[in-house]
């Protein structure tokens, strides 16, 4: 009887473990391409097609390019061109409370990692605390203090809100304190450079990568933030995208019956939206990738 090698066996053996676990690992894919996937590609389709091909032809088809003109010029006639007032709220919230993000996350971040001070570990503390927090637990008294200042209705009620970035400031607080040379700032001292010389002209161009990386987070949360704005901002004309894809949620038939059958918001419109809601935040990502990367690398050496 001739023996069988123990490679020969153990291969035999192996195969039957590894089809299994290639099973469950197809599996898992499957179950992601089916929750994940399919539904951005079915948005993405969902403009192309009137509301009845949307109900009745393959959800995966496309329709035609002549149909996403005319959700298109649906959308943007909806109340008097509100989606593309909405889009500039969006805008002017999102961009102001990036400039007001970077100047208070860059200056915190540099003085909490170089600079010594009494209360600078509980600030820091804080900071962190602030961080991990959910974001609804400081809805109400965000709302009450707004409301004792009357900013209630008003653009700085979003803008100010929105202007701490605790995330940011910890980002910045880890590359200053471990990626900028010493040697390098007390070089600068010695050649007469005060705290605000080492700070716009040595620290601040050495901190460009952590800086783009805290613009795309903040602009991208501010962006996507729908519920502090839909508590503060009473008017629709105040409403920035995403609160206003609710109202146009609201004014579709198929998904509120109480809603005018005469509105010309359908599936398709609702969908587009929602793709034109997306659109600025995509394109920012793409044309940031190496900023983003080399931002995430950003302080993973020790000097």
């Amino acid at each position: 009887m001739t023996d069988i090698p123990l490679a020969a066996r153990t291969g035999r053996l192996a195969r039957p473990s590894k089809l299994l676990s290639f099973a469950v690992v197809g599996a898992l894919l499957a179950v992601l391409l089916v929750f994940f996937v399919l539904p951005v590609i079915w948005l993405l389709l969902a403009p192309s097609k009137t509301a009845g091909q949307i109900t009745h032809d393959n959800p995966l088809s496309f329709g035609s390019l002549g149909q996403i003109g005319t959700a298109w010029n649906h959308l943007f006639d909806f109340q008097d061109g509100v989606m593309a007032h909405w889009l500039l709220n969006s805008a002017i919230y999102s961009g102001g409370s990036l400039i007001l993000t970077l100047a208070v996350s860059i200056t915190a971040g540099y003085a909490l990692a170089l600079t010594k001070f009494k209360g600078r570990k509980t600030l820091l503390t804080v900071t962190l605390v602030t961080m991990i927090m959910p974001q609804a637990t400081l809805v109400l008294p965000l709302f009450l203090e707004l409301n004792k200042f009357h900013l209630i209705g008003t653009v700085w009620s979003v803008i100010l809100p929105f202007s701490f970035y605790p995330f940011g400031v910890y980002l910045v607080y880890i590359y200053f304190g471990s990626s900028l040379p010493r040697d390098l700032l007390s070089a600068a001292r010695m050649d007469g450079c005060n705290e605000w010389q080492l700070f716009t002209r040595i620290a601040l161009p050495l901190a460009k990568p952590v800086v783009g990386l805290v613009a795309f987070f903040s602009f991208v949360g501010n962006w996507n933030n729908f519920f502090l704005p839909y508590l503060v901002l009473p008017d629709s004309d105040q409403f920035p995208v995403q609160v206003g894809l609710n109202q146009l949620l609201t004014s579709t038939p198929s998904f509120n019956p109480v809603a005018g059958a005469g509105l010309n918001i359908t599936i398709p419109e609702l969908a587009l939206a929602i793709v034109v809601a997306i659109l600025p935040v995509l394109v920012l990502f793409l044309f940031s990738q190496r900023t983003l990367v080399s931002g995430m690398l950003a302080g993973a050496t020790k000097e």
